[in-house]
This record gives C-alpha cells, sequence and structure tokens, in this order.
C-alpha cells in the first residue's frame, strides 16, 4: 500500500523486487529503502532491491533506519536530500512505513506547520503526534 505524504514523497511497507517495474510505470524516479537488511531474508536485502530498481530504470538509495536512529538529524538531513535531489516522484519504504514517515516528518519541522505535518501523514495511516514537539 503506497500512501502520499507530498506531491513527490509517498511512503509505503517493504516492497518486493517486481514492483520496481510498476513504481517506474507510475512515474517514480527513486525509491529510497529505509529498512536494514537485518530485518529481512535475504531475497529483499537491498542489493536485490537495487538490482531491480536499476534494470526498471530508478535510481536506489539505501539509507536503514533503526528506531533509535530517526531522531538523528544527520539521517533527517540525508533523507531530505535525497528527495530535493530526485528528479521526480520518491517512493521511501522500511517495515511499516512509519519510520519513513517519521523522518520525512522531521525534514518538514521548520518548513512546515507541525499541524499539517501530522495531519499528511494521518491521512496517510501513520501517527507522528508524538513527534509535536520537535516539529515546532
Amino acid at each position: 500500500m503506497v500512501a502520499q505524504l507530498t506531491d513527490r514523497y509517498f511512503v509505503s511497507p517493504q516492497i518486493v523486487p517486481e514492483a520496481m517495474a510498476q513504481l517506474a510505470e507510475q512515474g517514480f524516479s527513486d525509491v529510497i529503502c529505509n529498512r536494514p537488511d537485518s530485518e529481512i531474508g535475504p531475497d529483499l536485502h537491498h542489493e536485490v532491491m537495487q538490482k531491480a530498481a536499476e534494470a526498471a530504470g530508478l535510481v536506489f538509495h539505501f539509507h536503514p533506519l533503526v528506531h533509535q536512529q530517526l531522531l538523528d538529524t544527520a539521517n533527517v538531513a540525508r533523507q531530505k536530500a535525497l528527495i530535493e535531489g530526485a528528479e521526480g516522484r520518491v517512493l521511501a519504504y522500511c517495515a511499516s512505513g512509519n519510520r519513513s514517515s517519521v523522518v520525512w516528518g522531521l525534514g518538514q519541522a521548520g518548513q512546515m506547520p507541525a499541524s499539517e505535518i501530522i495531519d499528511r501523514a494521518a491521512g496517510a495511516g501513520y501517527d507522528l503526534n508524538q513527534l509535536r514537539p520537535l516539529l515546532g
């Protein structure tokens, strides 16, 4: 289930390599993997996903995040830079889509009102209310 947070940024739970061709057909240019390989079997490791993405003409970024790293400003800045550097629409995935939503939301702090960040995430099925103090 792909959920839209902005015109260009979408999140989802774990995808499969076969989904890459569909993402390219749907106008995505980049895929960000926020899921560490240690959480999944080898058939979904980032090398497999990257190969499938590149075969479909997509740019693949491996930016694994564990929950303890979500508030790290360097991780937030890197995710934001990956999104901003993309030529088109971006899909970020992790186990559920939550980490990809959280890191996006933190990257919007100070640029978008906290209530809008929280509302966009809620509309996509993710609860970022606990981040309100960090969002401004």
